[in-house]
């Protein structure tokens, strides 16, 4: 399982990347492989509000489809579109070609509320 460092992640595994005064999100590689092959990605609109440990989207895989929960709330500023026609990144590169939505947080103190590398790791392998 690919746990990149310097990233955060929620109980929903979500993985949360901050830039400046932003955060990129995808979900982690853990949940890619729990879901299977990626068929379809729903997100959010840019301008959109996102709530933390509310649905922002889903992802559908040829097993289920799976909400997407908010690691933190804010607004949506960049969407990646190329989940539109490549679903598949998801499974390829969770954390490069697949991110899904960059977001503005509107309480900056949710990021810290987040998993590490480690404790996320540890609450996985207990799953």
């Amino acid at each position: 399982m690919n746990l990149p460092k310097d990233l955060k992640y929620s109980e929903e595994h979500e993985w949360v990347k901050t830039e400046g005064e932003k955060v990129r999100i995808g979900i982690t590689d853990f949940a890619q492989s729990e879901l299977g092959d990626i068929v379809f990605v729903e997100l959010p609109e840019v301008g959109d509000e996102i709530e933390a440990d509310e649905p922002f989207g889903s992802v559908e895989s040829v097993k289920t489809v799976s909400e997407l929960y908010a690691p933190l709330s804010g607004k949506v500023v960049e969407v990646n579109e190329e989940l539109d026609d490549s679903p598949e990144f998801v499974n390829e590169s969770p954390y490069d070609k697949a991110w899904m939505i960059v977001v503005e947080p509107s309480n900056e103190e949710e990021i810290d509320e987040l998993m590490s590398a480690d404790e996320y790791e540890e609450m996985v392998s207990e799953d």
